[in-house]
């Protein structure tokens, strides 16, 4: 399975991107879906959640500017960001867990670099 990132770009504080995470398989069907994000000499850092019954968590930092959500008939991930901040810069990874066979899999996209100028 692949997972392809797309939408990142250069946007100026308080505009807004939405990020895509399209998975290459139909029957793809992940427990839980992740968006995480890494800034220039900084820790990969999770951002937001959505498990595969629609629940959904965020990191403090961006609660109630960002919205994760998935299309399960497209096997798409969305983030949608507003009200960006140039804290907000980095390559944004999106990742999805797996349980099977008694071990967690994981799938990463190759990233998409969000740049958020002042």
């Amino acid at each position: 399975v692949q997972l392809v990132e797309s939408g990142g770009g250069l946007v100026q504080a308080g505009g807004s991107l939405r990020l895509s995470c399209a998975a290459s398989e139909s029957t793809f069907s992940p427990n839980a879906m992740n968006w995480y994000r890494q800034a220039s000499g900084k820790q990969r850092e999770l951002v937001a959640v959505i498990n595969s019954g629609g629940g959904t968590n965020y990191v403090d930092s961006v609660k109630g500017r960002f919205t994760v959500s998935r299309d399960n008939a497209k096997n798409t991930m969305y983030l949608q960001m507003n009200s960006l901040k140039p804290e907000d810069t980095a390559v944004y990874y999106c990742n999805a867990e797996i349980w099977g066979g008694g071990r967690w899999y994981n799938y990463w996209g190759q990233g998409t670099q969000v740049t958020v100028s002042s």
